[in-house]
């Protein structure tokens, strides 16, 4: 007899996020060509840096893990699928500090990825700032550890237990925030520098995890900031998703979930012209010219003008759609107003049919 469906289900998962790792890092252990003299063979120049006849090292891929039942749920087919894969797999947990006992806590899981067969295993303790609300600290913190430690490990790719759950969720915050359609996109089975940070559970809701670990004996801990209705995620898990399905019915999450993906198709598409655009659009000195800029659909435009706020020196997560909306004023809605102030000590202002955007 099979797996629980559960079970099955987080492993299919895992194993196909597996099968990309693989093969990315098949393609760049590939020879390369090199320029040859005409008539001669092409020589070729191993992309690797093992030695020859040698085979290269094992990928490494490490899975972030709180002990919670989305990513013990993923901890545990990690630990079944890599070997068969012939990959190495480790796993980290970030202690915040923010709870009574936090390091106990940590200490716990490490033992538990101890258990399921992983190594390397470690515990690493941030500290929590303030900036942007304890959840965006925490969350900033927390991908800070997990950026180091892949580093430190050399590992090819960080497994995130991030659910279908979790993906409506991110919807649902950024619709609040009005931040366009970009915000709308959730989170990405991909991202992180150079690919690092992959989702195997996007399509997966919350339940299934839960229930892997139940079939499987797996301990797990719930973390009670994610009952807290102090926290805005708590409060429209338990709250504002009920609500919403109660008023319409189930399959909002699933809805949600797929707004998600089709918004970043979009989001991508917009963002690939805006890129094409922008170099038609400065002139010698490399300066934005009003007047080409206005002959843009606004979503181009507005991405062209984002992207250079934030090469000013803006903050990304500080530049909101109302800076954007200002700047764009001096474009389409110019009547000889002043500078706009953005965050960064940005300034953008007009002047003689161009746009300046620098730190003031």
């Amino acid at each position: 007899m099979g797996p629980h469906p559960a079970v099955a289900a987080i492993r299919l998962a895992v194993r196909r996020v597996l099968h990309d790792i693989l093969t990315e890092q098949t393609s760049a252990q590939r020879p390369v060509p090199t320029p040859a003299a005409a008539g001669s063979p092409a020589p070729f120049v191993p992309a690797a840096a093992h030695p020859p006849h040698e085979r290269p090292p094992s990928p490494l891929v490490l899975v972030a893990c709180s002990g919670g039942a989305d990513s013990m749920a993923l901890a545990s087919a990690l630990a079944f699928e890599a070997p068969r894969l012939g990959i190495r797999a480790g796993g980290v947990t970030v202690d915040h500090g923010l709870q009574t006992g936090s390091d106990q806590r940590a200490a716990e899981v490490v033992q538990r990825l101890r258990e399921l067969g992983l190594d390397p295993v470690e515990s690493t303790a941030v500290t929590v700032g303030r900036e942007g609300g304890p959840e965006a600290a925490a969350r900033d913190a927390r991908y800070a550890a997990l950026d180091a430690a892949a580093r430190r490990h050399g590992a090819a790719a960080v497994l995130l237990g991030h659910t279908r759950d979790d993906q409506a969720e991110t919807v649902l915050l950024g619709l609040a925030r009005g931040s366009g359609i970009r915000s709308l996109s959730g989170m990405a089975a991909v991202s992180g520098a150079g690919g690092r940070y992959r989702r195997p559970f996007l399509h997966l809701d919350r339940q299934t995890a839960r229930k892997a670990c139940m079939a499987q004996s797996l301990p797990v801990w719930d973390d009670p900031h994610n009952a807290d209705p102090a926290y805005t995620r708590s409060r429209l898990r338990h709250e504002g998703l009920p609500a919403l399905e109660k008023a319409l019915g189930k399959g909002v999450v699933e809805a949600l979930a797929r707004t998600a993906q089709l918004s970043r198709d979009d989001a991508d598409a917009l963002d690939t012209w805006a890129r094409q655009a922008e170099a038609a659009v400065r002139d010698a000195t490399g300066l934005l010219e009003c007047a080409k800029l206005h002959a843009l659909p606004p979503a181009v435009r507005r991405r062209i003008l984002r992207r250079a706020a934030i090469e000013a020196g803006a903050p990304a997560g500080s530049l909101f759609a109302r800076h954007i909306e200002e700047v764009d004023r001096l474009i389409t809605g110019w009547r000889g107003q002043g500078a706009i102030n953005l965050p960064g000590r940005v300034v953008a202002q007009r002047q003689g049919g161009r746009l300046v955007i620098r730190q003031g």
